[in-house]
């Protein structure tokens, strides 16, 4: 097993994981509030090593949303049961995981699946078993087909890499590198960073890292670029970032919204270099209403500090509530899947999802920063 994994299994055994979030703060009706069964909304979590960051975060967030939303009333007076069910990123997971949504038939959507992975796998299971079930707000980063049944509403990686990479035009940087951190990620990414820097006129240098990045991060060049997009994971970045400590050269890094900058910093990322990572949700910072609403969510309900990812899951549970609520009479697989397919624009608090003809409800990101003190500013 690469070093990085274990580095990553103590951090986050020593946090909050997976298991707590999901235990944590059973949804139950209270008095005055919502009573009564209502429909159940399952959502699908990665928790294999290579994705329990982002995983942990974005299952808190949508937490939250749902216990808030039951408190308040829940749908129309009944409780929403959300009824997280874990995977480990393995294909027999993700099909058993399947067949318990299927032969619940009190589940009438999917809501918030994550890591990517899961979300992409999952969506094409669901376009082979023709399931028909809503698979709502989805991480699915990947920006490929997507089909009848699955409603993403954030920006895609391609998305993510066009707006860092024109950010870094506008600023009048000429000179890029691009890192992969796996063969994988090279595989997947480098056609459209490298369409996408051709098209700013930006010169590009690639790398690929081999089986650990701190050793692709000490072996470059006084000639690399200053400034080099990272396509990987957080386990994969802190390496990478420890292995450019011992080089004289000031680097910045660009990274993705699959980073999680909190769990970077705990993972012994080098001090010296700053990172910016893309994010496909407002600032948790911001002061729009569905940034107010997240934050005092979060600070009644959890010991957690505000993230960018626990907020995408707080808004994919806020928007399938607001799809839910209108739906006529008792909610059913069908009338659930014939809401999500009409695709009606919305505004969340501030977050506008508007789906465009290839069936993305977003292309909203910005940026945040991790500086050389630990602060994440934006």
């Amino acid at each position: 097993m690469p070093a990085f994994n274990t580095g990553r299994r103590r951090i986050l055994q020593a946090g909050a994981g997976i298991a707590a979030a999901s235990a944590a703060l059973p949804i139950l009706a209270q008095p005055g509030r919502a009573a009564g069964r209502g429909p159940v909304v399952a959502q699908i979590v990665d928790v294999s090593t290579m994705h329990q960051d982002v995983s942990k975060d974005f299952l808190i967030g949508s937490r939250a949303a749902w216990q808030d939303i039951n408190s308040r009333g829940g749908l129309r007076g009944r409780v929403v049961q959300h009824v997280a069910i874990e995977v480990d990123g393995s294909p027999a997971s993700l099909l058993a995981a399947l067949a318990q949504v299927r032969d619940n038939t009190a589940c009438v959507a999917l809501s918030g699946t994550v890591s990517t992975a899961a979300a992409s796998q999952l969506a094409a299971l669901l376009r082979s078993e023709n399931l028909p079930i809503a698979h709502a707000a989805p991480w699915l980063q990947d920006g490929g087909p997507v089909d009848e049944r699955t409603f993403p509403i954030f920006a895609t990686r391609q998305e993510q890499i066009a707006f860092a990479l024109k950010s870094l035009s506008t600023m009048g940087v000429r000179d890029l590198g691009a890192v992969y951190a796996t063969p994988q990620d090279h595989t997947l990414h480098h056609e459209s960073v490298e369409r996408t820097a051709a098209a700013l006129q930006l010169r590009l240098q690639s790398f690929q890292a081999g089986s650990d990045a701190r050793e692709l991060g000490q072996r470059l060049t006084p000639g690399t670029p200053a400034i080099l997009l990272f396509l990987g994971g957080t386990p994969e970045l802190a390496r990478f970032t420890q292995g450019l400590e011992k080089q004289a050269r000031q680097r910045y890094l660009v990274a993705l919204a699959d980073v999680n900058l909190q769990t970077l910093m705990q993972m012994g990322m080098a001090k010296n270099t700053p990172v910016i990572a893309t994010q496909a949700v407002p600032m948790v910072t911001a002061s729009l209403p569905v940034v107010r609403t997240y934050r005092e969510t979060l600070a009644r309900l959890f010991d957690e500090p505000p993230s960018p990812l626990s907020l995408a899951g707080f808004i994919a549970a806020r928007y399938t509530h607001e799809v839910l609520a209108d739906v006529d009479g008792t909610p059913s697989r069908a009338s659930v899947l014939a809401a999500f397919q009409r695709r009606a624009g919305m505004d969340l608090g501030g977050f506008r999802i508007s789906f465009n003809p290839q069936r993305f409800g977003s292309t909203y990101v910005t940026q945040s920063m991790l500086t050389q003190d630990g602060r994440v500013i934006g």
